[in-house]
């Protein structure tokens, strides 16, 4: 096994960040990153997602504990975040959909 699924959501925040720059560049399949906001006034255990240098929003209040916790402890690289559904109709929270997996160890940088 490559890689084992760990979570999916919708990406939260969308609205308000930089998603409607690059959203024509985003696919499914796309790779994004992970990104611990430690200093997050709004939620404590904020994970932001970016697509290169542009902010997307973030892991939602709901479903960003334990991999909080992870990437506050410099385990960041064991995840692999990809687009998995693009709805243009939706709403821009429910726009983007992405998975998180966790990565086999060999594959660990």
């Amino acid at each position: 096994m490559e890689r084992r699924h760990f979570i999916n959501f919708d990406i939260a925040g969308f609205t308000y960040w930089d998603g409607t720059l690059v959203f024509q560049e985003l696919a499914i399949g796309t790779e994004l990153q992970l990104k611990r906001e430690e200093d997050n006034k709004f939620d404590p255990y904020a994970v932001a997602i970016y697509y290169k240098d542009y902010k997307l929003g973030f892991i939602p209040r709901d479903k960003n504990q334990e991999i909080s916790k992870l990437c506050e402890q410099g385990y960041a690289n064991i995840f692999e975040v990809r687009i998995n559904r693009i709805s243009k109709d939706e709403r821009p929270e429910n726009q983007i959909g992405a998975i998180v997996y966790i990565k086999q160890r060999n594959d660990i940088q």
